[in-house]
């Protein structure tokens, strides 16, 4: 699939009324969970078209041009709008939360086996653990408060235990980027970081909004410990992205991973009324993806191809389970970072900002909402909540009575 050779709709026909935009939402007790992940990932590349392009417009001089960005954006904004609204008013918070990280440790996983830079695999790999403990996290708090299991609401795709431990997962802020990427990187490389930029950044966000409304301290308190490491995955994937593109050139390649989502998306979607979203969406990110283009060649005088050699779709995004990827990516559970490395926590030197850091964040472990979310959780039930389909591959994340604080965090 070439979206370059398709013919593209007039934009000036694509937009929806008030019954057009406002959705059937999906129900929540017969939804596949990867329907709800799909949901969760195209909200956030929707959300990450419009704050792309207002930065984009507030750094740009020309209204003819920024005339042609608000025409798209108002667009995006519409899609954005009907796709949060397939979310039922029933669905809680946190049962919506458990979505959202099981989108993060499968897209997160999914890509990681398909990137060709070990920069980029190594910073997901990473990552991808610390979204996993979230997950767990969450699930414990969802069964406590509210007596739900969280397996019901991510199948048997997704195993629930911990990963790093999240109170190991605060790092100085200087050693939470990596290195930047390359114009000449692979195309698929340079897709993966903008989308897992995108989907972290609708986690951050909605995190940050969600916390102060949950109805607990306890959950207010988990959401924003998670929410500050979120910020640092933006921060991380984000500093992955190539700074020599042009504001043109990341628009072109922005409208051209739309249309890639959404098409991936269409090719297993088992809702049909979603499925109908996603087909009819695709056809309005072709035609962003050619104006882009045309607004590439009028004012920079660039063809597309400088930006997407060919122009052919790589293979669709596919949601599948991850368990054996996740597993084997456990062997990262006790690493930190110093400056662009990742490496076990033992190997750094003993005055390392990192720990004058956890110093002065985590200096009452006691008090540490992602500690005591699970202490809590053991003391009421005698033992944490998971759904492994065996015991964690790592030794020190076994004992289902103790919650790991030092794992990744303290030298061993």
């Amino acid at each position: 699939m070439n979206p370059f050779q398709l013919t593209p709709e007039k934009m000036t026909d694509s937009f929806m009324n008030w019954q057009q935009l406002y959705p059937a939402s999906y129900v929540k007790q017969e939804i596949d969970p990867y329907t709800r992940v799909r949901v969760i990932l195209m909200n956030g590349t929707e959300y990450e078209a419009v704050k792309y392009s207002h930065a984009f417009h507030r750094h740009e001089m020309n209204n003819d041009l920024r005339r042609e960005l608000a025409m798209m954006r108002r667009q995006e904004q519409q899609q954005q709008k009907k796709i949060a609204c397939l979310k039922p008013i029933d669905e809680t918070v946190l049962e919506h939360t458990i979505g959202y990280e099981q989108l993060a440790v499968d897209l997160t996983a999914i890509l990681a086996q398909r990137v060709t830079c070990p920069n980029v695999k190594s910073a997901l790999d990473f990552a991808l653990l610390e979204d996993f403990d979230h997950l767990y996290r969450y699930a414990d708090l969802l069964e406590m408060e509210h007596g739900i299991y969280a397996e019901k609401l991510v199948g048997d795709y997704t195993e629930i235990m911990p990963g790093r431990p999240t109170i190991s997962e605060h790092r100085c802020p200087m050693d939470a980027l990596c290195a930047p990427g390359k114009k000449d990187a692979a195309l698929f490389d340079k897709m993966a970081v903008n989308i897992i930029t995108a989907a972290e950044q609708q986690t951050m966000n909605y995190y940050m909004n969600v916390c102060a409304f949950y109805t607990s301290d306890l959950g207010r308190k988990l959401y924003q410990e998670i929410g500050m490491i979120e910020e640092q995955h933006v921060t991380q994937y984000g500093s992955l992205l190539d700074p020599s593109a042009t504001w043109l050139e990341g628009q072109l390649m922005h409208e051209y991973v739309e249309a890639y989502l959404y098409y991936s998306c269409m090719q297993d979607e088992t809702d049909a009324a979603i499925r109908g979203i996603w087909e009819r969406f695709f056809l309005m990110e072709v035609a962003h993806l050619h104006k882009a283009a045309e607004l590439l060649k009028t004012y920079e005088k660039k063809d597309w191809q400088q930006v997407i050699p060919g122009g052919e779709f790589p293979a669709p995004l596919r949601f599948v389970p991850n368990i054996a990827h996740v597993r084997s990516a456990l062997n990262m559970a006790d690493f930190t970072a110093e400056k662009e490395i990742f490496k076990p926590v033992n190997m750094l030197p003993k005055d390392y900002d990192f720990f004058v850091y956890q110093k002065m964040i985590n200096d009452q472990v006691d008090q540490v909402p992602s500690h005591r979310v699970i202490r809590e959780a053991i003391r009421q039930n005698g033992k944490d909540y998971r759904a492994e389909t065996a015991p964690s591959p790592v030794p020190a994340l076994q004992n289902r009575g103790v919650d790991n604080t030092t794992l990744g965090r303290i030298y061993q």
